[in-house]
């Protein structure tokens, strides 16, 4: 394994991401949600609580053109369960949920992003912690390699994390034009540190001129109390 700082060191535009896994000393379950712009639209965001979860707002309300893909609430909170998102399939899967159905089914129900000619992924997470112990999902909903008329969906199952280990996914494999989504399983990286160390490692290692906003969470696993932090780079 890698660290998760060393992974997003060597990237310039992974675009929108997310890290789940479990702490070092195994009491936590860790949670990260980061997003990247290049545009002005995507650059002009922050991230503010809302509730048990967050959701994105314009920083500068007259710069902003088009709400559609990036005004929308990243996580939401279900009984012990954390939904982690990159779109408004956050809302999806709260719905179903909250209607006795599953992550697997709400998200057959959405493809990806409609930003031709990339195409963004759709990637989400639910993180589970109400029996004591680390259950998580990870799933991503992409273009046939940039062709609309398919869409593949894939969904990944982690029970009993080691410890300091977790999983990452993320919209981009690379910085080219145009953006050709992320591929093969999500990757494995090594977790440390208490929850300002990592946040201010993943924070750090974001290329400077691409990020815009940050989220970190560290859920006690027996208890389900969390703690939050949120940075942005827009102030």
């Amino acid at each position: 394994m890698i660290s998760i700082g060393e992974v997003l060191a060597a990237k310039t535009y992974p675009g929108r991401g997310i890290v789940v896994g479990k702490s070092k000393d195994g009491k936590y379950a860790v949670t990260a949600y980061f997003i990247m712009g290049r545009s002005e639209n995507s650059r002009n965001r922050i991230f503010v609580e809302d509730g048990e979860g967050i959701r994105t707002e314009a920083f500068d309300e007259t710069k902003l053109s088009d709400p559609s893909l990036i005004i929308y609430s990243p996580v939401k909170v279900i009984d012990k369960k954390t939904i982690i998102t990159n779109g408004d399939q956050t809302d999806t899967i709260y719905d179903f949920m909250t209607n006795g159905k599953c992550f697997n089914k709400a998200l057959m129900s959405r493809e990806f992003e409609p930003d031709a000619p990339n195409y963004t992924p759709r990637i989400s997470a639910i993180v589970d912690v109400e029996k004591e112990k680390l259950h998580f999902r990870m799933s991503i909903l992409k273009s046939n390699d940039g062709n609309p008329d398919c869409c593949n969906r894939y969904f990944y199952d982690y029970d009993n994390m080691p410890e300091g280990e977790g999983r990452f996914i993320h919209t981009y494999k690379e910085d080219i034009e145009p953006l050709p989504s992320f591929e093969g399983e999500p990757v494995r990286v090594e977790l440390s540190g208490n929850i300002d160390e990592f946040t201010e490692n993943i924070w750090n290692s974001l290329n400077e001129a691409n990020k815009v906003s940050l989220f970190t969470r560290f859920i006690d696993i027996k208890t389900g109390k969390y703690e939050t932090r949120i940075i942005n780079k827009n102030k």
